[in-house]
């Protein structure tokens, strides 16, 4: 039995704006509803009510004097009509700021939980409710039950939502996946193992008519193993040392089997059952379960020997999945902050300095969105960039100076850029806009070489120049539509074609395989890389080019969306980034995998961007990152080493400068190091 409290406590009037009147006149409203299953004039004062015991997140001490009576009141209530309540109530006993409960409530309280919990489930098993209602009914039920995953609530996102904020249970750090939610047909991921023997919870539980709620056919065909691992759990009873990723199981499950209407609630239900997978996080580089994630000092949580990856949907959107990885003992992981223009190490000792490029008036780039290191025989060592202002900038790297005023030479924004070293010593720049115009500058004098030509449906959204055994140097275009070009860059006339298969290409880079011969290597928009050689005259022919090994990406699950060109002491591999940050990297020899690659982190999750160079001690770095975040990884394949840099601006694109890195963002361009001075 609930031990009452005489109206004239003071415990009830612990929190503002709520007073004695106010709390008994809730309940003779609620106890009219239950005596004729009309009404909901409670509803509107209890509102009112659950914002004074719960204000902006704290919890106020006198509600575990009034709470037990309120209870008391709902339980009596008609199962269907008292959802709201429960989703309310799970709210405030997992607030993060909650006082102790005093001593001398702490039984009355405990007792008013248990039937809490028992009122709530037949609410949920009433049915109706619709799937997001459902999904926080569900886990206020096992926060009224004690488990851990009851904390989840405060996290549980609305369904329209599609990104995923988790703490790190090792380091404390914030981890967002973007694009998570997604509606996946079948399962890419096993089922939550369960401990053995999982203990059944002592004394009574409500959970029996739960499990039989659980029907394995409800999501559809490979879903029944986590379906069996939701009834084995509601079973139990909810013990506390239930997994949380079985508890999440319970969740989607009840979902699936209660709620309604049933077609969306099906779809949010496998969502949910999504969060069963795993993450890895930004900072200290360990996978964790996604259940770890989301609640706060998670019991039992220890990292795991999985990676996470994401599947990308049709739609673009993205779906966390696990597999299964070989253990890797945790290395400390080498972290680096911006602080004004220095660039910190994680002890606080200096690495270097970060460099603003400068405008000769103010904001003349803007945002840059390509870059393009030239470099020419007798003269200083430039940056090009281009983006939303449809002008050129050249500055030179040592000082970050403009060397040229600003050049105009596109009626729209800048996508893309190109260095074109010439047979005759000459470095020519070329860049393509947004409307598919392609320019060509002589980047010593900034005169352009000749008119703009091309005007290409869905603008030049990559380019790169490629060397032929014959001595002519072409540039290559590419649209998202598909079109792949070959151009005379003086003549301003196509001279070939590639991707005969016509896919929409959405990045490409240009591999070098000797002085005077180079392939092409594209993504498409699909995932696939394309390997062509443009010393053929016939696109379907396969030349010198050599394809990624197609089982190597399906054994990785990887799927492609950036390529980037790597120089190493004694050939140039090929580097293939996916949406998880994910980086693999490639002979272009053999199309064989080089190494491990570096795992995927969801703290370069996204639109992929990559740059990599050998620096003048012989080590190959890559830098890694995601387009309008501000992190990146540094990474040398030959040792694993990663270093961690954190940038008080958002990236949009990646080059090197010798041992400099450069990076273009929203505001203009950075310029750090890649080693110690």
């Amino acid at each position: 039995m609930i031990r009452k409290l005489s109206l004239d406590s003071p415990r009830w009037l612990d929190f503002d704006g709520v007073t004695a009147e106010e709390v008994s006149a809730l309940l003779e409203r609620m106890a009219s509803t239950a005596a004729t299953g009309t009404g909901d004039e409670w509803r509107e004062a209890w509102a009112y009510m659950a914002a004074g015991l719960m204000d902006d997140g704290i919890v106020s001490e006198g509600a575990y004097a009034v709470l037990p009576h309120l209870v008391e009141a709902a339980a009596a209530l008609p199962p269907g009509r008292s959802v709201d309540f429960w989703v309310d109530l799970g709210c405030i006993v997992t607030a993060d700021y909650r006082p102790p409960v005093p001593a001398d409530l702490e039984a009355g309280f405990s007792a008013a939980l248990r039937l809490a919990e028992r009122a709530a489930v037949q609410s949920l098993l009433a049915g109706n409710a619709d799937p997001e209602a459902c999904a926080r009914l569900v886990l206020s039920c096992v926060a009224f039950a004690g488990h851990h995953m009851g904390g989840a609530l405060g996290r549980l996102l609305d369904p329209k939502e599609s990104g995923l904020l988790l703490v790190c249970p090792g380091c404390g750090s914030d981890t967002e996946i973007p694009d998570f939610f997604v509606d996946p047909v079948r399962p890419a991921f096993e089922a939550p193992e369960l401990l053995e023997p999982l203990q059944v919870r002592q004394g009574e539980h409500p959970w029996g008519d739960v499990a039989a709620a659980v029907r394995e056919e409800a999501l559809g065909e490979g879903w029944e193993p986590f379906l069996r691992v939701a009834r084995r759990v509601a079973e139990t009873g909810l013990p506390p040392e239930a997994p949380g990723q079985a508890v999440l199981c319970l969740v989607a499950g009840v979902v699936a089997g209660t709620g309604s209407p049933p077609r969306p609630t099906r779809e949010w239900a496998r969502e949910l059952m999504m969060l069963t997978g795993y993450f890895r996080c930004w900072d200290c580089e360990r996978t964790w379960t996604i259940a770890d994630g989301l609640t706060e000092n998670p019991v039992g949580a220890h990292p795991r020997n999985h990676v996470a990856t994401v599947e990308p949907a049709s739609d673009g959107a993205a779906a966390m999945v696990e597999s299964a990885a070989a253990d890797r003992p945790y290395e400390a992981v080498s972290r680096f902050r911006q602080d004004g223009t220095a660039l910190l190490a994680g002890d606080g000792s200096l690495w270097g300095h970060v460099s603003a490029f400068s405008d000769s008036e103010a904001g003349a780039a803007g945002g840059v969105d390509a870059l393009a290191v030239v470099t020419s025989q007798g003269w200083p060592t430039r940056v090009a960039g281009g983006g939303d202002r449809g002008v050129v900038c050249l500055w030179s790297v040592a000082d970050g100076r403009l060397a040229q005023e600003p050049l105009p030479g596109h009626p729209d924004r800048i996508r893309s850029m190109a260095a074109l070293p010439l047979p005759d010593g000459r470095t020519l720049l070329a860049s393509g806009g947004d409307s598919g115009t392609i320019a060509l500058w002589n980047p010593l004098t900034g005169q352009p070489v000749r008119e703009p030509v091309g005007s290409w449906p869905g603008g030049v959204t990559g380019m790169c120049a490629a060397t032929v055994p014959d001595g002519r140097t072409l540039l290559v275009t590419a649209t998202p539509r598909g079109a792949v070009l070959l151009w005379d860059p003086l003549g301003g006339e196509p001279v070939g074609r590639l991707n005969p298969y016509g896919s929409p290409i959405q990045s490409i880079t240009a591999v070098p395989i000797s002085d005077d011969h180079t392939l092409i290597a594209a993504t498409d928009t699909g995932g696939r890389v394309h390997v062509w050689d443009p010393a053929v005259d016939d696109p379907w022919e396969r030349g010198a080019a050599v394809q990624l090994s197609a089982q190597s990406l399906k054994d990785a699950d990887h799927r492609v969306v950036t390529v980037a060109a790597v120089p190493t002491p004694h050939r140039t591999v090929l580097a293939t980034g996916d949406n998880l940050g994910a980086v693999m990297l490639w002979d272009p020899a053999t199309g064989a995998p080089i190494g491990d690659g570096l795992a995927s982190s969801t703290g370069t999750a996204g639109l992929p961007v990559i740059t990599g160079t050998t620096l003048p001690d012989g080590r190959t770095v890559l830098v890694t990152g995601s387009k309008r975040s501000r992190r990146l990884r540094m990474w040398e394949p030959d040792t694993g080493a990663v270093r961690h840099i954190a940038l008080d601006v958002a990236l949009t694109c990646l080059a090197t400068a010798g041992p400099e890195l450069i990076v273009g963002h929203d505001r203009g361009v950075l310029k750090l190091p890649l080693s110690r001075p």
